[in-house]
């Protein structure tokens, strides 16, 4: 078994990159369904990490259906190991383009789950999304504390949607956020500022979720995560989109329109 593991950099998503690394070489087939992963201990050794690192990591792979372990022997690839597994490298969200469409992604996904949440959320639900917010009031900011339960708003949100579906997809991607916003943090802007206006954007979310306002929560929660992004050095709906090769572009009074270069 050829495998190509090393030493990773230190970081607060360390199991999260000992696992994509590990399921980085069963996509590429260096392991295979039925292989044994080596022992904790030499994984350890491999990555150097602690062996709670590296039981997490296995963890999370069991959770997502890539490996399957058994009392006393270890960890195995299973059969399935690639088949309709949704996974997000943690490494590539290292780059800035990557993690800028993961927000686009969560942005199409939670405007629209925020409307719903204010059409069907019910007394439970808001419950929900008021604890959250007591436990990032009372924390400091870009703690994991606050991090966890600025997601846990999220989820409630999407929660409310009654649609599981989209809970438990937005609870996928909600966890590969929480992964980089612990790694990157804030740039550069002062943190009670930021802890302000991030409280004050998810009290307007709750507000319109609360009165059943659906235009206006989908407003609120769209402003939400385009402050956010800025907040990340990122620069979500900010980027006009680039006119295809051969194409120029025609406004009228009303529209633009693309039409082909004469010729073309």
């Amino acid at each position: 078994m050829n495998l190509k593991l090393g030493k990773l950099n230190r970081g607060p998503h360390l199991p999260a990159l000992v696992a994509s690394s590990i399921s980085r070489e069963i996509v590429q087939g260096r392991l295979k369904p039925g292989d044994q992963l080596p022992s904790e201990q030499a994984l350890a050794t491999t990555f150097g990490v602690s062996r709670n690192v590296v039981r997490e990591a296995i963890a999370k792979l069991r959770s997502e259906g890539r490996v399957w372990s058994k009392q006393g022997r270890g960890a195995f690839v299973g059969d399935n190991a690639n088949a309709l597994v949704l996974a997000i490298d943690q490494g590539a969200l290292r780059e800035s383009g990557a993690f800028i469409r993961l927000f686009e992604l969560r942005e199409i996904l939670e405007v629209e789950a925020a409307g719903l949440a204010a059409q069907r959320r019910s007394r439970d639900d808001l419950v929900r999304m008021h604890s959250p917010l007591d436990t990032m009031a009372s924390s400091p900011y870009g703690s994991v504390r606050w991090v966890k339960a600025d997601l846990e708003f999220h989820h409630a949100v999407a929660q409310a949607t009654e649609n599981p579906y989209m809970s438990q997809f937005l609870g996928f991607v909600s966890e590969q956020i929480r992964e980089s916003v612990l790694a990157v943090g804030g740039r550069g802007q002062d943190s009670d500022n930021m802890a302000r206006a991030t409280l004050a954007e998810h009290a307007a979310i709750l507000a319109a979720v609360e009165i059943g306002d659906a235009a206006a929560a989908r407003q609120a929660m769209r402003q939400h995560l385009r402050s956010a992004s800025q907040r990340l050095g990122l620069a979500i709906g900010d980027r006009e989109p680039q006119a295809k090769p051969g194409v120029r572009r025609r406004r009228s009074e009303n529209k633009t329109s693309e039409l082909p270069e004469v010729g073309e």
